[in-house]
């Protein structure tokens, strides 16, 4: 049986699919953080190849909300069922490469829409 992709409508309702957000890359740019930011006791804890699995376009429990603030669009298009971002850029047509605004630590998340979906 084939794959259905994007929204579902069930019983007049719109069914949204899980997401999936992986972290891809962080990068640490010390020469910027000596000169510009002030000490802080904890940076981004994020680790590279961490999964969140987002239910629908909810936040997932443990992802950095600086983060989640600049890929949540992203994550709520593709959890409605949109495909093709920005006419063609990904391989993937369901997925987004986005990452946060932090200009210390930016972290690299590839975001792909699942075939499962939303729990609710």
């Amino acid at each position: 049986m084939p794959v259905r992709r994007g929204p579902v409508l069930r019983k007049g309702l719109l069914n949204m699919r899980k997401v999936k957000i992986t972290v891809m890359r962080q990068t640490v740019y010390q020469d910027l953080i000596d000169e510009y930011e002030n000490p802080i006791e904890q940076a981004c804890d994020m680790k590279v190849g961490q999964v969140f699995i987002a239910n629908g376009w909810e936040k997932p429990e443990g992802l950095c909300m600086s983060a989640w603030e600049s890929m949540s669009a992203f994550v709520m298009a593709l959890a409605h069922g949109a495909e093709d971002l920005y006419g063609g850029w990904m391989k993937n047509s369901r997925s987004a490469m986005i990452s946060c605004n932090d200009g210390f630590r930016p972290v690299s998340f590839l975001i792909e829409a699942l075939d499962e979906e939303a729990e609710y």
